[in-house]
């Protein structure tokens, strides 16, 4: 695998998926596992394992930025958010468990279940 400090083209990818990611985070609240996770699996080579556990690192920054831009503007309800971050942070310990089981073929094949499975959601919704 190439490390994103040894190919410019690699930096490229990975700068191109940080500015979609944060578009589509201001846009529609999301951006990690459906923008950058499938970039750095299809474009830029990771194994899915590394590309979803590199996304979350990303999310970090995305998050915190997005939350202040929000934050100033009075748009976050942040009793909400802490009723859904505080479990959000149990189910991602089951999950990284889970995730340390499964082959990276299955997380693959499960990912495109989940993108399917909330397509037709939001379609019907």
């Amino acid at each position: 695998m190439v490390e994103a400090t040894s190919a410019p083209h690699h930096r490229s990818v990975l700068i191109t998926a940080g500015a979609l990611a944060g578009l589509v985070s201001a846009l529609f609240g999301v951006g990690g596992g459906i923008v950058i996770v499938p970039i750095l699996v299809g474009v830029a080579g990771y194994d899915p394992k590394r590309a979803t556990s590199t996304s979350l690192a990303a999310i970090i920054l995305i998050a915190i930025w997005g939350t202040l831009a929000q934050g100033a503007l009075g748009n976050v309800d942040w009793r909400a958010a802490a009723l859904i971050g505080i479990p959000a942070m149990f189910g991602v310990t089951v999950g990284i468990a889970i995730k340390q089981r499964i082959s990276s073929a299955r997380l693959e094949i499960g990912f495109a279940v989940l993108m399917v499975v909330v397509a037709i959601l939001l379609v019907l919704t």
